[in-house]
């Protein structure tokens, strides 16, 4: 499988650990954003080959990741449309309460599968990373990624991508199980606010291995 390729839509803090961290390791990253000005300056901070993209035109990546605010991500991705058709979006979101202690989301209705909803029929989505704090990815060391979807092609893409990232990819099933990785924040979120800290990430102890496309043996 070749080398994918990495869109960012979004130019805050997680889509500058992620772009980082993938340029550090080979990848030319594209960065798009409302805010062109924003945009550009992290592309210059990311460097290595980063380049800015226009909001709304068709990404360059074969990986999208919306880094946006979950109550955004659905209108994103229907102002984008056909751009994105083909491409696997991958939605780094948490859909929390005002203080965090739970989700706006309802089981079925997973920020996931409203943009399953919303995206071009051939465009396919990953829910990953929404159990990282940027720190941890800023960190650039080995660690576990939970993610989820429906199509295996694009999971096994994504996979890809994050072995060359060092990232080890744990595959959790399909998009019902986007509302258990928001839930699974929450979780994390308690035990950063009673003593872990933020510097802190879940991982498996995965003793006996395992074949799915998460597999990183």
């Amino acid at each position: 499988m070749a080398t994918p390729t990495l869109s960012i839509i979004g130019s805050g803090n997680m889509a500058s650990a992620i772009g980082t961290r993938a340029a550090k390791h080979g990848h030319t990253v594209e960065i798009i954003s409302r805010n062109t000005a924003k945009a550009q300056r992290l592309v210059d901070q990311i460097g290595n080959g980063a380049t800015a993209g226009t909001y709304g035109a068709q990404p360059a990546g074969d990986i999208v990741i919306l880094s946006v605010l979950y109550a955004d991500a659905v209108d994103v991705v229907t102002y984008f449309g056909e751009a994105l058709a083909g491409k696997t979006l991958v939605d780094i979101t948490n859909p929390f309460n005002a203080d965090a202690s739970g989700l706006a989301t309802t089981e079925g209705n997973s920020v996931s599968q409203q943009i399953a909803a919303a995206a071009p029929e051939d465009a396919h989505v990953v829910k990953a990373f929404n159990m990282l704090f940027r720190d941890v990815l800023a960190d650039d060391k080995p660690v576990d990624v939970f993610f989820a979807g429906e199509d295996a092609e694009a999971k096994a893409r994504f996979a890809a991508f994050l072995r060359t990232v060092d990232m080890r990819p744990l595959d959790t099933g399909g998009l019902e199980m986007t509302y258990v990785l928001e839930w699974a924040s929450i979780l994390l979120m308690g035990l950063a606010r009673n003593g872990a800290g933020f510097n802190l990430a879940l991982g498996a102890d995965v003793r006996w291995g395992f074949s799915s496309v998460g597999d990183a043996s």
